[in-house]
């Protein structure tokens, strides 16, 4: 089983109930389950498109911006998310978040960032994108482009909502 990146949007009450749930359950169960339409599946993504930007010469805050939001960040306690058996992330360590304002931050950076001319700024032959970008790229099916921009499309359009409705973002490894 491949292990991909996991993000769910929530309201902070639901984080807080999951937490008062594992702290009042006797195998420390947090009953996390967030709705199906609020998950998104990042798949292998994540490095893909920080080396595509990096490549491309996407630097600085927007850069910065990309990175947050696939690797979130570790100022909420999240531990109770790691707690055996009921731990969400067996394989990737201990869940991370952004909060609502750092979501809306993402989300209005993310928006700025115009993958397709990232992508477009790559070597045509596709096995040039994969040695620059890493291996890992030689396994897509269907071309590491289209890959690659539906998966940066669908984590701008996550945040995105997420921001709208002032969600908090969290994320782990699955």
């Amino acid at each position: 089983m491949a292990v991909t990146l996991q993000l769910a949007r929530i309201p902070e009450s639901y984080l807080a109930a999951c937490r008062q749930s594992a702290d009042a359950s006797p195998d420390r169960d947090p009953r996390w389950d967030p709705p199906a339409p609020d998950v998104l599946d990042l798949d292998w993504a994540p490095a893909l498109l920080d080396r595509v930007g990096e490549a491309a010469g996407l630097e600085g805050v927007p850069l910065h911006a990309l990175r947050r939001a696939t690797d979130g960040d570790t100022g909420l306690d999240l531990g109770f998310l790691a707690t055996h058996p009921h731990a969400i992330a067996p394989l990737g360590g201990t869940p991370t978040a952004l909060d609502v304002a750092q979501v809306a931050v993402v989300s209005e950076l993310l928006g700025q960032i115009d993958m397709a001319a990232l992508l477009a700024a790559l070597p045509a032959d596709d096995r040039e994108v994969t040695s620059l970008i890493g291996p890992e790229a030689a396994h897509i099916t269907g071309g590491v482009r289209a890959y690659l921009l539906g998966h940066f499309n669908a984590l701008r359009d996550f945040y995105l909502e997420a921001a709208e409705r002032r969600l908090l973002v969290v994320l782990w490894w699955d």
